[in-house]
């Protein structure tokens, strides 16, 4: 395995050095529960670190961290939807301008050979028109961010918690990246320091019952690999007799 890495997913040990800071800086905050690589409710993405903290006589609180080592990974969950969607439309109406342009001067684009040739869509890029390949280039980069790359904001949309935090090193830390509502702790000689404030965030009671239920779960998941617990022998158990 290569220098730098430690986890069996990959994971470099500068990302698994900020998951454990931002572990140690939920429990300081009486985040009691809390867990590393937690499913999170209503979407399809796991938290790096995911934290609960109970309160008196009410459910309690919930916090998600992210943690970035990189600059390429931190902007590739932080595409905001709404200028990218503007962005694809302008993008979208340039490319019907060319279109109709290029119809004009090469009238021979549709392939003639085929059994339905008028329904047949002209094939721009056999040109190797720069303007139109650029426009192409971006369109898809454009609607690959739309489907993927927009992690930070849906999370909050969802309100899959109270309270988000962005754990980078001091290296990577730049305001304008910080996504918005998000806090931001940075990472400085073997400790987080809160340099934002995040944006609180209501969530019903059963939401945060059912986070609290997740930290457990993916708790209970790091147990049994520490025990080497099997599900083997948690089928065996079940059908035991009493």
């Amino acid at each position: 395995m290569a220098a730098g890495v430690t986890s069996r997913h990959a994971e470099t040990a500068q990302h698994a050095r900020l998951k454990r800071l931002a572990l140690v800086w939920a429990q300081a905050q009486w985040f009691s529960a809390s867990a590393m690589e937690v499913s999170l409710p209503k979407c399809r993405y796991r938290a790096d670190v995911a934290a609960y903290r109970s309160q008196r006589r009410q459910i309690g609180s919930t916090v998600i961290f992210e943690c970035k080592q990189a600059l390429c990974d931190l902007r590739r969950d932080n595409c905001d939807s709404e200028v990218a969607r503007r962005r694809l439309e302008v993008i979208c109406e340039r490319r019907q301008i060319l279109e109709t342009h290029l119809r004009a001067h090469y009238p021979n684009l549709r392939n003639r050979d085929s059994l339905f040739p008028e329904f047949d869509p002209e094939n721009f890029t056999a040109i190797g028109h720069r303007g139109y390949t650029r426009l192409s280039r971006e369109l898809r980069a454009l609607q690959n961010r739309l489907y993927d790359c927009t992690k930070f904001e849906k999370l909050i949309r969802y309100r899959c918690a109270n309270l988000f935090f962005l754990v980078v090193t001091e290296e990577l830390f730049r305001e304008p990246e910080i996504p918005v509502g998000w806090g931001a702790l940075v990472e400085s000689k073997g400790a987080l320091t809160l340099v934002r404030k995040p944006i609180w965030h209501d969530t019903t009671a059963d939401d945060r019952v059912r986070f609290l239920q997740r930290i457990a779960v993916a708790g209970t998941r790091v147990l049994n690999r520490q025990l080497e617990v099997t599900f083997e022998d948690v089928i065996a158990s079940r059908y035991r007799p009493f």
